[in-house]
């Protein structure tokens, strides 16, 4: 019995420690993985701005939480400022509710499908904004539709940023050779910004317009697109969507 991916070459972009089951699902299915991680999690060297903005916890009736690396470095320095019991919590998406949900918090408010701020904005709980004081935790930077939106609603908005992204790859050699060698037949990318540092690297390559990739999010998808690249979109977050999208579209029967 062949495998579904056996002889399929795919690059894993993802953070190392948050693609060990994709890496491993594929590999299990007869794939090889190269691992290319486009985006490393850093803490910042200060963390003024953040206990400044946030200080004191009891002004904000929300928190909204944009990843769950947001909970992860966010969460710690919620609990030091001593978390006020009338402090409703929202999350971008169940991972992220997850890992919410292992800091001891119980109701938060999360999509059921399209996990992104345009579904959070969605739920009827964020129609009426008024009075309300709103604490996103995020990283540097990051799209503003979310406060933007709550802003027009009549919330007041502070940003906790208590991470930055950053890109460890300095090329795409690896990339470039492998498809030269005729060993890379895909890319998964689960992030604008992991995408954003591709196209940087790669710029106009050959290589990359001839390689299709494999997203978890139509805004990915369209991004991808606006470059002119093959993508393949799951529409659904995690990684047994992932793996069926790759099967489907690399199978040897496909």
């Amino acid at each position: 019995m062949t495998l579904p991916l056996a002889g399929r070459t795919i690059a894993v972009t993802r953070p190392l420690e948050q693609a060990t089951k994709l890496t491993a699902a594929i590999k299990a299915a007869g794939g090889s993985v190269i691992s290319f991680p486009l985006l490393d999690i850093k803490g910042l060297e200060s963390l003024d701005d953040f206990h400044a903005a946030v200080t004191p916890l009891s002004q904000f009736d929300w928190a909204v939480f944009i990843s769950s690396n947001a909970v992860q470095h966010g969460m710690p320095l919620l609990q030091q400022a001593g978390i006020p019991a009338q402090l409703k919590f929202a999350a971008i998406g169940p991972t992220t509710a997850a890992s919410l949900q292992g800091f001891g918090i119980a109701e938060i408010l999360t999509p059921l499908e399209r996990f992104d701020s345009e579904a959070l904005l969605a739920l009827p709980a964020l129609q009426q904004m008024q009075g309300q004081r709103v604490l996103i935790v995020r990283g540097v930077g990051g799209r503003e539709v979310l406060a933007e939106t709550l802003k027009q609603r009549g919330a007041d908005v502070v940003f906790g940023e208590c991470y930055r992204r950053v890109n460890p790859q300095s090329s795409a050699q690896v990339l470039a050779q492998a498809y030269d060698n005729g060993k890379l037949q895909g890319i998964v990318v689960t992030s604008s910004e992991a995408l954003r540092f591709l196209l940087d690297l790669a710029q106009d390559a050959a290589w990359l317009k001839a390689t299709p990739l494999f997203v978890n999010h139509a805004r990915i998808a369209e991004q991808a697109k606006a470059a002119k690249l093959t993508v393949y979109c799951s529409g659904v977050a995690g990684d047994t969507a992932m793996l069926d999208l790759l099967q489907s579209e690399l199978s040897v029967d496909s």
